[in-house]
């Protein structure tokens, strides 16, 4: 089979040749694995074909102008959507972190004038040549930022205010939401007709979950974030693309609503998580949605030996793999503290022991 084949006899909850595998990783962890394959650093490609990878994405890139300014003496890069980000260093590396949240305290006016990237400011031309270049491979469009409200809006208006936002339907945080996800899904109908049918896969996300149990209640999901999402889940099907969602945490109380909604697969799937273990995942939700990921990002490939990496993935994958419909993937983007013997024997399991002939 080719990485196509692989992952749609997959989602259709048939065995394939193999599991599927993807990849996501932080910078750090990335550059050491290129090393290790004698790689260029910008040889993206070249690092996802040595480890097997079954997806590519496809993007629709943004051409138009910078819409708010970067606080360089503050050392804060600041995005199109007004998200801060100011860079943290730790033992292995670092990250950017969100702060000073810019919307916390904006009245309706303040949101309802807030500059916002258009969808007319995104390039389509190149979206059907990038899938006839890489039709062998699974073609994604998306990802975790797709449809998210509640990450997405906190980093503007704070977690705090976010769910204070989505209990008492606030106008002003509602607004700011509302005008996201209107651009957004303008953005990806417009890629989704530029691609011709090309896509398998919208990627969208939203994390429901903290490790010990739901951040939000049921009621307030079906209430003010599955009618959105289902927008998305609809704009989708109507081009013939599967839809996968991103979720952290402890969030498989929501997978009911998932299946109702027509989304076809799972990730991040956190193992250590409440109600998230792969036996338990396998045998509530497996015969009814595509499982993907269940290799921690905080286990043994983090913080174990290379025999120890091999045995749990080992272990993960005889749960996971029977009758299809398991995709094996990090549960989040692999970190700097990885260590690159772990991530390459991990990825040798998942292409060796993930053989189902």
């Amino acid at each position: 089979m080719n990485s196509r084949e692989r992952v749609l006899t997959t989602f259709d909850h048939h065995e394939p040749d193999r599991v599927p595998i993807n990849y996501m990783a932080n910078p750090g962890i990335d550059g050491r694995l290129k090393e290790h394959f004698g790689l260029k650093q910008n040889d993206y490609e070249g690092l996802q074909q040595a480890l097997g990878v079954d997806f590519r994405w496809v993007h629709s890139p943004y051409t138009g102008p910078k819409l708010h300014a970067d606080i360089p003496e503050r050392n804060i890069n600041v995005d199109n959507w007004g998200i801060r980000r100011r860079w943290v260093e730790h033992p292995t590396g670092g990250y950017w972190d969100y702060c000073d949240f810019p919307l916390k305290e904006a009245d309706l006016e303040t949101v309802v004038n807030w500059p916002m990237p258009s969808p007319d400011d995104f390039n389509y031309t190149t979206v059907y040549d990038q899938c006839k270049a890489k039709r062998d491979f699974c073609l994604v469009i998306g990802g975790a930022g797709i449809g998210d409200i509640i990450n997405s809006t906190g980093m503007v208006r704070g977690m705090e205010q976010t769910l204070v936002d989505l209990i008492l339907d606030e106008p002003a945080g509602i607004t700011y939401i509302d005008r996201r996800l209107d651009v957004l899904f303008a953005m990806i109908e417009r890629t989704l007709e530029a691609a011709k049918g090309e896509i398998d896969i919208l990627w969208m996300g939203e994390d429901l979950g903290t490790q010990i149990a739901p951040m939000i209640s049921l009621d307030l999901y079906r209430e003010q974030i599955r009618p959105r999402h289902q927008r998305f889940v609809d704009l989708a099907k109507a081009h013939g693309a599967r839809v996968m969602m991103h979720s952290c945490g402890s969030s498989s109380w929501a997978y009911e609503d998932f299946i109702a909604m027509g989304i076809d697969g799972v990730e991040t799937l956190q193992p250590e998580a409440a109600n998230m273990d792969p036996a338990y995942l396998k045998k509530t939700f497996g015969s009814r949605l595509t499982l993907h990921g269940c290799i921690s990002t905080a286990g043994p490939v983090a913080t174990g030996s290379v025999a120890e990496t091999i045995s749990s993935c080992r272990e993960t994958l005889a749960t996971m793999m029977p009758g299809g419909g398991y995709c094996f993937a990090p549960t989040h983007e692999l970190q700097d503290n990885s260590p690159t013997a772990n991530v390459v024997a991990m990825y040798e399991v998942g292409r060796n022991d993930g053989s189902y002939r």
